[in-house]
């Protein structure tokens, strides 16, 4: 646990991990104004999908085009939180109106959310009150699989083992 709260390593695939350059990391938005210049510089098509984000252990939010990869837009660290999220024009000002924890890389909990919440206050942005889409991950303690959760079926869809009810994705946590 970090002093915010749990950090999450990558527990993707290995390969990935190797292919992230130093400085290749998503725009670090720390401000209302660095996410007015950001947004700003998004074409029509980018904004018509969600946005692949991370927050990185220093609490800012970081943003990357959808089909980045979570490891890269967070320069290979370790995050807070990670997951896609779609932005809005309402009136005057961009809102967030999908957020997920939908990173098969970092398999956040759904308990990361106040991280994400605290990133989107920071920058002014208007949010959900949790996420919108929250997915549940867990590791099967027989087969070591990484398993996305549905209809609360705690089952092992790879080998048929249950599953813990508690978040348990990284081996090392």
């Amino acid at each position: 646990m970090s002093a915010r709260g749990r950090s999450y390593q990558y527990v993707g695939p290995v390969e990935l991990k190797a292919a992230v350059r130093p400085g290749s990391g998503g725009c670090r938005i720390s401000s209302a104004a660095e996410f007015g210049d950001w947004i700003a510089g998004r074409s029509a098509a980018e904004l018509a999908e969600p946005f692949t984000f991370v927050v990185g252990t220093d609490g800012a939010l970081r943003l990357a085009p959808r089909r980045s990869e979570h490891l890269a837009c967070a320069g290979g660290a370790m995050v807070l939180s990670a997951g896609e999220i779609r932005f809005v024009r309402e009136a005057d000002r961009w809102v967030v109106s999908e957020v997920s924890n939908h990173s098969t890389g970092y398999c956040p909990d759904v308990t990361s959310w106040s991280e994400v919440a605290r990133a989107l206050d920071n920058v002014e942005l208007e949010r959900p009150a949790s996420f919108t889409h929250a997915v549940v991950f867990r590791r099967c303690p027989g087969c070591q699989e990484h398993n996305i959760v549905r209809e609360d079926d705690f089952v092992c869809v790879f080998c048929g083992s249950d599953l813990p009810d508690t978040w348990n994705v990284d081996p090392t946590a």
